[in-house]
């Protein structure tokens, strides 16, 4: 994650005014402290690695943290989208309906299951879907809706769970939005939805790999426990750790499957939840800066909404290439990471991939928009403001000799 390309084969690159850092800058490294260091050599020297009393700690100090009544821990935040659908009995002869704006798992989820993923629009603002887009989806076989809070934008649940039909589940697929609050307040995880996050190495709270779901209800919490560790009803730590417990053995209840948490992860967790106030003043004064310059240069560059908002938690930074450069968003893009910028695409549309096409749906126009424009700039709670500054000192460079 900390070092790249500088020179793509057969590509020029001209020669910047300004000088170039000798290390690749990345859009997203994870910031780990002597803290981490300290509560991971515990867990090792303690012989107990696996899931166990750390893993409960988390959940329960996760739960508090998003106002969520409970948590379950799994092993990422695609087997947390998976098991919502398990937990709503979503499966076969189901659709599912996701925003084509996503990472591929949000949609596989639906196929792991057996149910159809079906792609709805974006608003151009805030690239997030809404109740329109969703709606102009939703058939007699829609099961669920997945919605993803892109970037850390939220999406308002409170308005398209009025909008949908009683019998459709909503999911709120929270990979960027931990830390995000709602439009009425509320922290993501909070609505009552099953809520995934992520805890991959570089979302805002990272443990190398993980997830978690935030549920409502004590009785869909224990089968999401169940269904994370092969369907049993009592974990390794129970089993192996209390002199007791031999008779603890249960029969699998139901098909289950290996998604369990970490002992070792969870520790990383622990810290890092801690320090989140830490994390979050860093991405927004990171923000703060792109946004500052970035519309004092000529063309003033689009960002999509809320970015610099108290609410947004900020995992990426998007940006649109504005319209009057010599050079497409492809070109640009390919300019900055000559000068070791490590920007980023976040995403290329599932519909235009060829394995999701013959799923069908027809176009997203500004679904579509958006996959010529946007790119993603570096941010994380690693990352100073010189290196921000970095960052705009070689847009507005690009930006200056590329001008029509």
């Amino acid at each position: 994650m900390t070092t790249g390309p500088r020179n793509a084969p057969g590509t020029a690159v001209r020669k910047p005014g300004i000088p170039v850092r000798p290390d690749y800058l990345p859009f997203g490294k994870p910031s780990f402290s002597s803290a981490e260091v300290r509560e991971v050599s515990k867990i090792l020297r303690s012989g107990w690695i696996g899931m166990g009393p750390q893993v409960i700690a988390f959940e329960g100090e996760l739960a508090a943290f998003t106002g969520a009544r409970h948590v379950v821990a799994v092993n990422s935040c695609t087997s947390a989208l998976f098991l919502s659908l398990l937990l709503h009995r979503v499966g076969p002869g189901d659709e599912v309906v996701v925003p084509s704006l996503t990472w591929c798992s949000t949609a596989n989820a639906a196929l792991y299951a057996g149910a159809k993923p079906v792609f709805c629009d974006i608003a151009a603002g805030t690239l997030c879907a809404t109740p329109e887009t969703v709606l102009a989806k939703v058939t007699r076989r829609t099961k669920a809706v997945i919605v993803v809070h892109y970037g850390g934008k939220t999406v308002d649940v409170r308005a398209l769970r009025a909008a949908l039909p009683r019998r459709v589940a909503l999911i709120e697929d929270a990979a960027h939005a931990l830390g995000s609050r709602y439009p009425d307040g509320g922290s993501v995880g909070s609505s009552g939805n099953l809520t995934a996050f992520s805890f991959y190495a570089n979302k805002n709270l990272s443990t190398a790999e993980g997830g978690a779901i935030a549920l409502p209800d004590a009785a869909l919490a224990e089968r999401g426990r169940s269904l994370r560790l092969h369907g049993l009803p009592v974990d390794a730590w129970k089993r192996f750790s209390q002199p007791k417990a031999g008779f603890l053995w249960a029969p699998v209840a139901e098909l289950g499957y290996k998604m369990n948490y970490t002992d070792l992860q969870a520790c990383l967790g622990r810290v890092q939840l801690r320090r989140q106030p830490e994390f979050s003043r860093r991405r927004l004064a990171i923000a703060r800066h792109y946004a500052a310059e970035l519309v004092r240069l000529e063309p003033a560059w689009n960002l999509p909404e809320g970015q610099t908002d108290p609410s947004h938690a900020r995992h990426l930074f998007v940006v649109r290439c504005p319209s009057g450069l010599r050079l497409s968003r492809d070109e640009f893009f390919m300019e900055l990471r000559h000068r070791n910028v490590g920007v980023s695409l976040h995403y290329t549309p599932l519909h235009m991939m060829p394995f999701y096409k013959r799923l069908g749906g027809g176009r997203l126009p500004n679904t579509e928009a958006a996959r010529r424009e946007i790119m993603t700039l570096p941010i994380s709670a690693s990352m100073t403001l010189r290196d921000a500054a970095y960052v705009t000192d070689h847009i507005r460079e690009v930006a200056e000799r590329c001008r029509a």
